[in-house]
């Protein structure tokens, strides 16, 4: 065999074996019409994927690659590469078997790569939406019944909160984690809650009641990795501890579609108010059983058990801007123009680090001259450490008689542009900036205990390639 022929067939080996080992996610809604499968596999392959297609049967798959380097402040300064591939396989019941309005679907991850958050920053809201331990996990895998020609949906099944509640579309734009899951109930829930890179057993709900109204409800096991120390991601270990036995944790929201006129023009907007309940127990931030203070050294150190704690939020988006001739009159935020978003949510103080999340950001697709599909937006989140969580602080500074730093709230500002290099290949450099990690705790490479760890400026680039 000549070296010519030898190279070919291996690219093409390459391209097939990559092929074959991606697919997409809503995560990246900008991209949801594009693929790479023209120019990343043989004519052939994708001929015989799409016939599948057509048949019920979709099989694909989305890597994602972070680069990703700290350049100030945080624990260290240093760079970084991890990255995740997403593989699927989405069935169409009504093709396949001739089951109307069935449908399954089941996801896994391929996880590789150090985080930057876990190992420089040390915040709260994750630099990245991908970073996680290294893991090969099963993450979604439901069944979905639809009836009354879609009207009303019912989902059953390991799944994921973040992508119907309390999500918008323009703020998929962005890295960091808070824009897909917000650190309010990453934080303050069990286990971070249902959300990358761990999914629970739940039921879903979702019922259109107008055209302008859907309703929203899910009961979802209330604890995704179970009790114990150690990161979650290993105590459900590969996504296959499939938990059902503890207190539930219950969302409902209500989606108001809405058209505005501004300048003359018709510009669509939705509003979506929401809650939460969860039915277990949560350490008091503060307290012991004996009502003394958790940094009192005449008392256990152990915190007191809380029955149940419940959230309310709200999240709004509006079109601002679409060019004229634009015809389709949605939120989306794939479509030429300019979207805004803003969310809010609060949980009680006394169980909560977090009591008070804000956040709010706007996206911009096709500003760019004669680069009609990519986007580029600023976000900024906002998280109040909770009053009775910086009493503790207070009471640790009177018992020890030391200075440490009292936390206050960790705020972020993130700057990004999404290049579409070819269709389903996405390039997004960005800016991060920190402002008090994790509220402003105690630098822990400082041995007085004085300092807190320094604002992060972290510049990164994503790229994505989705089949």
């Amino acid at each position: 065999m000549s070296g010519t022929a030898h190279r070919t067939r291996s690219r093409s080996a390459v391209a097939m074996a990559v092929a074959s080992t991606m697919a997409s996610t809503s995560a990246f809604a900008g991209a949801k019409d594009e693929s790479a499968a023209e120019w990343l596999s043989p004519k052939w392959f994708n001929e015989w994927h799409d016939g599948l297609a057509n048949k019920g049967l979709n099989f694909g798959a989305t890597f994602i690659a972070d680069n990703i380097g700290n350049v100030s402040g945080g624990v260290g300064r240093g760079a970084i590469h991890f990255g995740r591939l997403d593989i699927s396989v989405d069935a169409d019941l009504d093709k396949l078997v001739g089951w109307t309005g069935g449908r399954f679907y089941a996801n896994a991850f391929e996880i590789y790569g150090r985080g930057l958050t876990r190992n420089y920053i040390f915040n709260l809201a994750t630099i990245s939406e991908i970073e996680a331990l290294p893991d090969q996990r099963l993450y979604n895998a439901y069944f979905e019944q639809s009836f009354f020609n879609g009207a009303l949906n019912i989902r059953a099944g390991q799944q994921a909160a973040d992508v119907e509640f309390f999500d918008s579309e323009t703020d998929d734009l962005f890295i960091n984690g808070t824009f897909g899951w917000p650190a309010i109930k990453a934080s303050n829930l069990p286990a971070g809650g249902p959300a990358p890179p761990i999914a629970v057993p739940g039921i879903r709900v979702k019922a259109a009641v107008s055209d302008k109204i859907t309703l929203f409800g899910a009961v979802f096991n209330g604890d995704p990795s179970g009790p114990g120390g150690g990161d979650p991601q290993m105590r459900d270990h590969h996504g296959l501890a499939f938990r059902v036995n503890d207190p539930p944790w219950v969302i409902g929201q209500v989606h108001f579609d809405y058209d505005l006129d501004i300048g003359g023009r018709s510009l669509a907007g939705n509003f979506t108010p929401g809650a939460w309940k969860h039915y277990g127990d949560f350490n008091s931030q503060r307290f012991t059983a004996e009502g003394l203070s958790i940094a009192d050294p005449d008392g256990t150190g152990i915190p007191a058990k809380l029955r149940g704690n419940y959230g309310i939020y709200a999240v709004i988006e509006q079109v601002l801007y679409r060019p004229p001739g634009t015809t389709d009159n949605t939120t989306s935020a794939s479509i030429p123009g300019v979207t805004a978003f803003g969310r809010i949510a609060y949980s009680p103080a006394d169980r909560n680090l977090i009591d008070l999340y804000l956040d709010g950001g706007i996206g911009f697709v096709g500003f760019t001259p004669g680069r009609a599909l990519d986007r580029f937006g600023v976000a900024m989140a906002y998280m109040r450490i909770s009053n009775t969580a910086r009493n503790l602080d207070l009471d640790t500074r009177f018992y020890t008689g030391t200075q440490n730093p009292i936390r206050s709230n960790e705020t972020l500002i993130e700057m990004i542009y999404e290049a579409h290099i070819k269709p389903g290949w996405l390039i997004a450099p960005y800016f991060q900036y920190v402002f008090r990690p994790s509220g402003g705790i105690p630098n822990p490479n400082d041995p007085t205990g004085i300092s807190r760890i320094g604002d992060a400026a972290v510049f990164g680039v994503t790229t994505t390639i989705r089949y």
